[in-house]
């Protein structure tokens, strides 16, 4: 697929089969979100992946928006180091540059997710820190549940030429 078709065609699934995601497709994974451009070339992200069903089940009691989570088979949590910052609060902008090639790539390879945001909600970076044991210097700005889709979704239509200014406002 390519990565025109990608884009366009990707979506939010939330229903997965109950199949595993071999390892060597999560370090694909991997390896296309630590590709995604970030200021300065910091690259302050740090990656969990969740392969534990207990660990899975038990996010749903701290982020209210993630029941679908516990269909998964693996999830990606995607982290930002505050320490690793040259270029201060930048790190949410490349943490989700690289979110966003996750789930673009885990499209093109035939797989689903659904970004579920963390930051900057308190009582969900609260509650996914704890879960998880990060450091007070590490934020969790992403979670995605990544499987074998077991829903469809038609491609809208966004474009939307009212939203396009040429050369000011």
């Amino acid at each position: 697929m390519d990565a025109i078709t990608a884009i366009k065609t990707r979506r939010s699934i939330r229903k997965y089969k109950d199949k595993p995601v071999p390892d060597e497709v999560i370090d694909q994974l991997l390896e296309v979100g630590m590709m995604a451009p970030s200021a300065g070339n910091e690259q302050p992200w740090h990656f969990i992946v969740i392969k534990d069903r207990e660990i899975l089940d038990k996010i749903p009691t701290v982020h209210p928006y993630s029941k679908m989570i516990t269909q998964a088979p693996v999830a990606i949590l995607v982290c930002g180091d505050t320490r690793m910052e040259k270029h201060k609060g930048f790190w949410v902008q490349d943490c989700s540059a690289a979110t966003q090639n996750i789930l673009i790539a885990a499209h093109a390879l035939g797989l689903s997710s659904v970004w579920l945001g963390v930051y900057p909600a308190g009582d969900r970076v609260k509650g996914i820190s704890e879960l998880f044991g990060l450091p007070e210097h590490v934020f969790p700005l992403s979670l995605l549940p990544i499987g074998y889709p077991d829903e469809e979704k038609p491609q809208p239509e966004r474009f939307d030429r009212l939203r396009v200014k040429i050369d000011k406002w």
